[in-house]
């Protein structure tokens, strides 16, 4: 974990791709796990493919900071197209890692970084959401990855713990809890770490 036990993520995305609810579930789930968590999303004009920035603090100990991240240890890009627009890596700390959807190698993506040196991770979140739940939801497999990145949460009793979660929020639709867990699963396997 980061310095002083919190470790902080910042998400990147476009309005309607989920972003800020992968930012909330992964909060739920860090809460359902005893740590103390924080997830919001920065507001801004909400529409459909307006590019969104969430957050997450997870920590060991109670927090008190009650601003958006300036110096995430981890940022998570559900859309590759924000790398041309945003400025995606502005205050990640060094020992950090950036995390982005896109079917590229971490080696591919690294000149698009602006300088960028630390780690470079990337999955293929499209691809794996069309396989098992025939839609792009990259939030989904995002949410996997940051979670093995980070290893903010321990990936066995954090799938363990999202499927309890989802036989709440989804408990009229089992498919729909099978096909998250099984993308849950797969995106864990084939995040790139470079």
């Amino acid at each position: 974990m980061a310095t002083n036990d919190m470790v902080e993520i910042r998400w990147h995305g476009r309005g309607g791709q989920g972003a800020k609810s992968a930012c909330l579930l992964l909060a739920d789930v860090a809460g359902l796990e005893g740590k103390f968590v924080q997830g919001f999303p920065e507001y801004g004009p909400e529409r459909m493919g307006a590019p969104i920035t969430a957050y997450n603090r997870i920590s060991e100990k109670r927090c008190n900071i009650h601003s958006n991240i300036y110096y995430p240890d981890y940022v998570v890009v559900v859309d590759e197209s924000l790398l041309d627009s945003v400025d995606v890596t502005g205050g990640l700390k060094e020992g950090g890692a950036i995390i982005i959807n896109t079917p590229s190698s971490p080696q591919e993506m690294r000149e698009r970084l602006r300088g960028w040196t630390g780690k470079v991770c990337t999955i293929d979140a499209r691809r794996i959401s069309e396989e098992f739940l025939s839609k792009n939801l990259p939030n989904t497999p995002m949410l996997a990855a940051v979670v093995k990145v980070s290893g903010v949460l321990e990936s066995e009793r954090f799938l363990v713990d999202i499927e309890e979660s989802f036989k709440h929020k989804f408990a009229d639709k089992p498919q729909v809890i099978e096909g998250n867990i099984a993308t849950l699963k797969k995106s864990m396997e084939e995040v790139q770490v470079g």
